[in-house]
């Protein structure tokens, strides 16, 4: 199966000037780089705000000093180490610490330190936990990536959890259809495990991470065909991020080429306010008035898109900004509030339910259920075994 070749150096990618490259090794040092020979090909060069770098390349602002690595708290929602139950219904394994490529804006950035331990090669604890809570229907598989697993171990986790009856939905968590859509369409096995389980009665849906338009090529209509052949429904969701699809007509773009190749708009997110991500911070009013001039340009199909917050409480919907007011619900809640109708001051400068006068009085801060996943908020900002190499280098 041929395979793009896998960049972690970034003096190995000399479209950037050397002396750019020696900047951004101190950003390296913090936040890991991982970007394939594929990818880096939709990147024009001769562009410096083009969207594709920003995602992938490193920016200076990755040191600013802003936000936290666990923006909304994940820590508090394991139950087994590899498991996170937030809300009834939904659990999370984080079964992979690896991506076919490292977004500079991810949110779990945190899991690629070297001195974090989240993602778990054993799922099993997490399998015995979804089997004893028949409250469970539908499981997500995330990370990391979990389409980077080899067939053979994500062969192991569907099957597993196919022999759970109350377990109806598997969903996996990937941007491989555009990182890597050879990944899927030339892996026989990989669509053969799809086809046997992903049925009739109980589908597995792929939830894409497409962020632009351009990430929409050939081989990625070709991946998404493939998966659909398979019998698998494939979403979309992606944060609105200032330098990378900030433009409405970017977002209307994207919302029509997604409907085009029968990928159904799920969900546009805010910017977490995780460590590094000083960059591509918009204001909720900036999204907001982003995403209803995208609307505006599309059609219905695109028009099914929600814009979300994935805070600590819960998903928060954005339903308008207007006249320095948020008007918000809760689209999921991990404490039951679900529906909840929220109308909050919102100062031009808010970027995050937390920026909201009167926020607190809608949720508390939750306490851990397990001691054995540490909080990585209260950890050294920077990564333990990559700090002892910067003060030996």
């Amino acid at each position: 199966m041929a395979q793009p070749k896998y960049i972690t150096n970034i003096d190995k990618i000399a479209e950037i000037p050397e002396a750019e490259r020696e900047k951004l090794k101190k950003i390296t040092d913090k936040f890991v780089f991982r970007v394939n020979d594929y990818y880096l090909g939709l990147i024009d060069w001769q562009d410096p705000n083009d969207p594709i770098k920003n995602l992938v390349i490193p920016n200076e602002q990755e040191l600013s000093e802003y936000g936290r690595w666990d923006a909304s708290d994940e820590d508090t929602n394991y139950v087994v180490p590899g498991c996170q139950h937030k809300y009834e219904t939904t659990a999370l394994l984080i079964c992979s610490e690896v991506c076919g490529a490292y977004c500079r804006y991810c949110f779990r950035k945190r899991l690629f330190r070297n001195d974090v331990k989240e993602a778990m090669n054993d799922v099993d604890p997490g399998l015995e936990y979804i089997r004893n809570h028949p409250e469970i229907n539908n499981v997500l598989l995330t990370g990391g990536d979990p389409m980077i697993l080899a067939t053979k171990k994500l062969r192991y986790i569907i099957e597993e959890l196919r022999a759970i009856p109350h377990v109806k939905i598997i969903r996996i968590g990937s941007k491989l259809p555009v990182f890597n859509p050879m990944r899927i369409y030339e892996d026989e096995e990989l669509l053969a495990l799809f086809r046997e389980y992903s049925t009739p009665e109980n589908r597995i849906y792929v939830m894409a991470h497409v962020n632009h338009p351009r990430e929409i090529t050939e081989e990625a209509r070709k991946g998404f065909q493939a998966l659909h052949d398979a019998g698998v429904i494939v979403v979309n969701q992606t944060p609105v991020l200032k330098g990378i699809n900030d433009n409405p007509d970017d977002l209307a773009e994207l919302l029509d080429k997604l409907s085009w190749a029968g990928v159904t708009p799920y969900y546009f997110f805010i910017n977490r306010p995780v460590a590094g991500n000083n960059d591509f911070v918009l204001t909720l009013k900036e999204a907001y008035e982003a995403v209803e001039e995208a609307k505006a340009r599309t059609s219905g199909l695109g028009k099914r898109i929600r814009l979300s917050m994935s805070h600590t409480s819960g998903k928060i919907e954005i339903l308008a900004i207007e006249d320095g007011k948020a008007y918000l619900k809760y689209h999921q809640s991990r404490d039951g509030n679900y529906g909840k109708f929220m109308v909050l001051d919102c100062p031009d400068n808010a970027a995050w339910f937390d920026d909201l006068p009167g926020n607190e009085d809608y949720w508390e801060m939750p306490k851990k259920k397990v001691s054995e996943v540490a909080s990585v908020n209260d950890m050294s900002d920077m990564p333990e075994q990559r700090r002892k190499r910067v003060r030996s280098s």
